[in-house]
């Protein structure tokens, strides 16, 4: 139960091969020929076994046989009875080479996997490769070398153009799958597998696009957890894509909600397919994720400046050395070198030069990563110093680049670079993007670390308000509501809005205005009318009753005229804003598909498409996700004091993002939503205008089915009393309980460490540890006992702490009606009921998620264990592949 339920896939020891009859070439089809002489052509570790449908002989005969992969190279009916023996002989995995099948040939072929419990890749796959098994089960050319790079691909021709490009670039593979159209092994569940796999170090993805987007956050999220993944996407550029009915909708392409669930899932985006191996290389040299300093160490200032202008054009930062360490370094550089902005070592720098300024720059702690651009120079020996490079890179702790520049004398230096594992580029700009990934992997890795519960710690919103309104706007078959009704829901997330009064005469109006206070803003109100600029609807700074007056009443005429068929409710009159230096922003809403609900900020005003400021990011927020989405705008560089104006309420603008992300959360009927503008200066921020779209929800989005990333699921945590005296919290586990977590281990007796783990382990593995506390809640739980203790400091002082002191924890099975359970608890915590309430607590978790049974592995000289499950009602049994184990289970 420890092995991965695509072992079988992608480590078979036998596997079964169907490729036409009796392996007579003349009787095969060309990827028939192709695949049998890409799995000969070298020698595979495991067993292979070659079979025809046609001449094997009966089901008793077909009974002795045994594989854990059938691998499938046949005409579409020929494939589908290859498949049903495949299921006979118990495969419990099967691969179809194939090209051109059709859908109603795919769909029978996923039924016959099902039924028989196969795991099927294909059909239309060009196949796999594992390397270190020997195993060529593909048709996109000779096996590749062993490697530490995964690469996964939704196109099987640029398959086989990376790995020809990688077998001139020395580059090798742990594993390489080509994932064709109606694949019943998805990208997600590859991803899945290579997270867990450990010869894959980094993993680079090919994708055109997805079906499942929960599930392939889900796992992208815990490869990009595990290792570096790099991701090439096709399709950047929808062309025909439809503006909606918002502005948010106008602005928002599918492509940068893509961007921004990448960027959220801790994984770096490439735009070309040199870019792609650059960063994996890069990520793969194993670097400690850092920041977006840059220090740029050359001996031509031409080359430098080049590297410093794409440092600032890719929103890097260009590093500058501390005055101390410059002071020391300048003494030990050639008179001619500079250290004003540029580690400039000058025309004259050797090798010791190079090596002082690398080791200066590698000490410095305003540094966060070092790229050395050579330029060929007279007398200078390029191999030289690319050798000193190569001793002194083991010891820096920082990212190490290098720009060769030229070409037939940094030959030989490119090479040693090479043999170092020094990422080397032959352009100043080609070496900072690769650094830019390397500070984007860093970036997203703080993004990917956060855990948003679907409601802030701000005031509780009026939930019930919110869903009634929406109710009795569908209900009156709308779609799209009024201004005054889009306010309304936003005050019932406490957003500060603009008061807001409808007037359906120009009486009316002119009584609204002079109660409100001149000047005043009129605008339409209309369900049918999208942009009310567009049509004369806004009118702003009327002075008086008499321009009011005037105002509605040509405003009601040249709507109806330019567009007569719009529903017109009256015209809503609001006061004006008097802060003139306040900014006017963008916040919305769009409904995404495949993401769902994706929200968007940005400069704001009626010229919102013009000025195209768009950053978005996928809800939930938390401050540090709503921060750095402000911070990846634009308009996040005139929110400061500039020219007179003093510097905005961020406080305030942050809460009004949090209140949205709580909208997004909790109302899966919000479709679209567009608050523009929104004015915030240095006394808060106000909610001008503001147009919301709903429809009905569908069944699905309980439990927040509707987001892409589930929310923390805050509403688990429960208070128990102890046996004997005090209490304590479960609550489901998140990143920051990482430290917790290893002190539970380090402190467990070498008995309980090894019937928890099975291993003699004495501290979990930052992998691990990693692993084990940021989870996808979607597909697993774990549950921590927190106990506080008073503990006194050596000063005296009593303070209290929290400690885990019992985990629980279940994984969902493949079959997405099992779970898998595991349970620890403190030592000094045993007999205090502490076991019994955290498998009671997971149980019902796992039984809210819909599971049917739960099941886990009790080492067989557990008692302590194995009393506690037959207590709680386990069925307990012999575990037939290991004597050692016993298999627990209890139905749901």
């Amino acid at each position: 139960m420890d092995k991965h339920y695509l072992t079988p896939l992608f480590q078979p020891e036998t596997i079964a091969v169907f490729a036409g009859k009796s392996q007579d070439p003349a009787q095969q089809t060309s990827q028939a020929k192709a695949l049998v002489d890409a799995l000969t052509s070298q020698r595979y570790q495991g067993v292979l076994v070659f079979l025809d449908i046609h001449t094997t002989g009966t089901l008793a005969d077909l009974a002795q046989t045994r594989a854990d992969l059938a691998i499938i190279a046949l005409p579409s009916a020929e494939a589908i009875e290859a498949l049903e023996v495949a299921g006979r002989i118990k495969c419990r995995a099967a691969l179809v080479v194939s090209s051109g099948i059709p859908l109603d040939v795919a769909a029978e072929l996923h039924r016959v996997a099902r039924r028989h419990g196969m795991q099927l890749l294909g059909p239309n796959s060009m196949g796999f490769q594992r390397p270190r098994l020997g195993l060529n089960a593909s048709v996109t050319g000779p096996l590749s070398t062993p490697g530490p790079l995964a690469l996964v691909s939704q196109s099987g021709a640029l398959t086989s153009s990376i790995l020809d490009w990688a077998k001139q670039n020395s580059v090798g593979f742990s594993t390489v799958v080509s994932l064709g159209p109606n694949t019943a092994v998805d990208l997600a569940q590859v991803l899945d597998f290579l997270a867990s796999d450990a010869q894959t170090h980094s993993i680079v993805v090919y994708m055109e696009g997805i079906s499942n987007a929960r599930r392939f956050m889900s796992a992208l999220r815990a490869a990009a957890n595990a290792k570096p993944v790099v991701v090439l996407k096709a399709g950047r550029k929808q062309a025909g894509n439809e503006a909606a009915q918002t502005h948010s909708g106008a602005i928002v392409g599918s492509d940068e909600v893509f961007e921004a669930a990448l960027r959220r899932a801790g994984a770096v985006r490439v735009r070309s397919f040199v870019e792609l191996f650059s960063a994996a290389k890069c990520l793969a040299s194993r670097y400690r994720p850092v920041g977006k300093r840059l220090a740029i160490i050359t001996n031509g200032g031409g080359p430098g400046v080049l590297a410093a202008d794409w440092v600032s054009e890719i929103g890097l930062q260009l590093a500058k050395l501390s005055a101390t360490s410059a002071a020391e370094l300048r003494t030990q550089l050639p008179p001619l070198a500079s250290l004003s902005d540029l580690i400039d070592l000058s025309e004259e720098a050797n090798a010791e030069h190079y090596r002082t300024a690398i080791d200066a720059a590698g000490h410095d702690p305003a540094i966060d990563g070092v790229l050395v651009v050579h330029s060929p120079k007279a007398g200078v020996d390029a191999a030289g110093i690319a050798r000193a490079i190569g001793d002194i890179n083991g010891r820096l702790s920082k990212p190490l680049l290098c720009c060769w520049m030229g070409d037939a004398s940094v030959g030989e230096a490119r090479e040693v670079l090479f043999q170092a594992n020094i990422p080397s580029f032959r352009t100043p700009e080609a070496a900072v993007g690769a650094f830019g990934n390397i500070a984007s992997f860093y970036q997203n890795q703080q993004l990917l670390q956060q855990t948003p519960p679907p409601l802030s710690t701000l005031a509780k919103p009026d939930l019930e308000g919110a869903r009634l309104l929406i109710e009795n706007v569908l209900t009156e078959r709308r779609k799209v509501l009024t201004e005054m009704e889009s306010k309304a829901l936003l005050s019932a997330f406490h957003i500060p809005v603009t008061q807001t009064i409808l007037a359906r005469t120009a009486n009316e109006a002119m009584m609204i205005a002079t109660q409100l206070g001149y000047p005043v803003a009129l605008k339409i109100d209309s369900p049918d009318i999208n942009h009310k600029s567009d049509v004369n609807g806004v009118a702003l700074n009327v002075m008086n009753a008499v321009g009011v007056r005037d105002v509605y009443n040509t405003m009601i005429q040249a709507v109806s005229k330019l567009q007569p068929g719009a529903r017109i409710n009256g015209v809503t009159i609001q006061k004006m804003a008097r802060n003139k230096r306040g900014r006017e922003l963008y916040i919305g809403l769009v409904t995404d598909d495949p993401f769902g609900p994706v929200i968007a900020f940005g400069a704001g005003g009626t010229m919102i498409e013009l000025i195209n400021d768009r950053a978005m990011a996928l809800p939930p927020l938390n401050l540090f996700l709503a921060r750095r989405l402000i911070e990846r705008s634009r308009v996040n560089e005139t929110l400061d004091a500039w020219r007179g104006a003093t510097a905005v309420d961020r406080d305030a603008l942050e809460h009004v993002l949090l209140r949205v992300s709580e909208m997004a959360c909790e109302l899966p009927q919000l479709r679209e939503m567009d608050i523009n503008p929104i004015i915030v200066d240095e006394s808060g921020a106000v909610a001008v205008d503001a147009r919301i779209v709903i429809d009905n929800a569908p069944a699905s989005a309980r439990n927040y089915a509707h987001l892409a990333i589930l929310p923390y699921p805050a509403h688990y945590e429960q208070i128990w009393p102890m046996r004997g005296g005090g209490e304590y919290t479960i609550r489901p586990i998140h990143p920051d309980d990482a430290q917790m977590l290893q002190e539970l281990v380090q402190n467990l007796s070498a008995e309980s460490r090894y019937f928890r783990f099975v291993s003699s382990l004495r501290e979990l593995p930052p992998a691990l540890l990693s692993r084990l506390t940021l989870i996808d809640y979607d597909r697993e739980m774990a549950l921590v006992a927190i106990h506080r203790e008073s503990k006194t400091s050596e000063q005296g002082e009593t303070q209290e702490i929290e400690r885990i002191v019992g985990v629980s924890r279940y994984i969902t099975n493949p079959d997405h009606a099992s779970c898998e359970f595991s349970l620890v608890v403190a030592d000094d915590f045993n007999g205090k009921g502490l076991g019994s309430r955290l498998m009671m607590s997971i149980m019902e978790e796992a039984r809210d998620k819909g599971l049917d049974e739960i099941e886990g592995l009790v080492l067989a000289n557990n008692p302590g264990m194995l009393k506690l499950m037959k207590g709680l009602g386990f069925v307990i049994k012999p575990f037939p592949d290991d004597p050692d184990f016993k298999l627990v289970s209890h139905v749901l």
